[in-house]
């Protein structure tokens, strides 16, 4: 086994992502809030990394255009969702929105449903409302609202590429029944998300 193959480092990646240190409840400690505050928001909380890495999943899984439509669209309607955060415009239970998004995502995964390539979109679409929202009225009082937020939507990209590439290969490797058990896995954590 060489890790010169992208399958490995991908799951080695996957592997650094999943150690405790991610699951830290949106803390960055000290002041800043530039590319790279930006960038490791996405990954300082587990809700978020769980639905962002459900988007590429269910992208890989639905194949097509969807592969990149869903993972494209999710970043930049979570920009919009962004500057209403940063704007502290009012919106109500984003938390349950982003808990929400977890349960929904999973289920569509673990129950194989393939809607239209647009009402797919207009799912991830409004759950990315919700994540960007949260990442908005987070941004520390010196930041750089913009650096910030090209450091999330990197980040939040990165994710999905991770999970395009385990769709993809679970596709090609389990015939994606791999990929319906970790839908399933990760909606339930959605449910924990919800009720904690």
């Amino acid at each position: 086994m060489s890790f010169n193959r992208p399958r490995h480092i991908l799951g080695l990646a996957l592997l650094v992502l999943a150690l405790p240190g991610t699951a830290n409840a949106h803390v960055l400690a000290g002041e800043g809030g530039g590319f790279l505050h930006g960038f490791e928001h996405p990954l300082s909380g587990l809700d978020h990394m769980l639905a962002m890495f459900c988007v590429g999943l269910w992208g890989a899984q639905m194949g097509g255009r969807s592969v990149w439509s869903l993972p494209i669209a999710f970043p930049l309607i979570m920009v919009i969702g962004g500057m209403m955060g940063i704007a502290g415009v009012p919106l109500p239970a984003v938390e349950s929105g982003i808990a929400l998004s977890i349960i929904v995502l999973g289920a569509a995964i673990a129950f194989l449903w393939r809607p239209p390539e647009w009402l797919a979109v207009l799912v991830i679409g409004a759950f990315a409302i919700f994540h960007g929202y949260a990442h908005g009225a987070e941004l520390p009082t010196a930041a750089d609202p913009a650096d910030y937020a090209l450091g999330f939507v990197v980040a939040t990209g990165l994710i999905h590429l991770a999970g395009i590439a385990v769709g993809l290969g679970f596709q090609r490797f389990h015939g994606g029944q791999l990929a319906r058990a970790l839908g399933g896995l990760i909606g339930l954590g959605g449910v924990y998300f919800l009720v904690a």
